[in-house]
């Protein structure tokens, strides 16, 4: 179980320096306000669900097992 924490942790450190780096170069890029917007709002939901599949699986591995949309037959 403290494995599986300190992958969370470490998978989540990633994210964050991936979401650091995505922002700083969309700053230096010159896209329109409301594209920008829109990029902005894709980039946090795409991060949301790489975040909660990277922390089911690993809560998977630890034995604590979460349905996901195919387990709700």
């Amino acid at each position: 179980m403290i494995g599986t924490l300190i992958g969370i942790v470490i998978a989540l450190i990633l994210l964050g320096v991936l979401w650091w780096a995505i922002q700083a170069i969309m700053a230096v890029i010159p896209i329109a306000e409301p594209f920008r917007t829109i990029a902005h709002v894709l980039l946090v939901l795409i991060a949301v669900l790489i975040a909660i599949w990277i922390v089911l699986q690993l809560l998977g591995m630890a034995g604590v097992h979460v349905p996901t949309w195919g387990g709700f037959r």
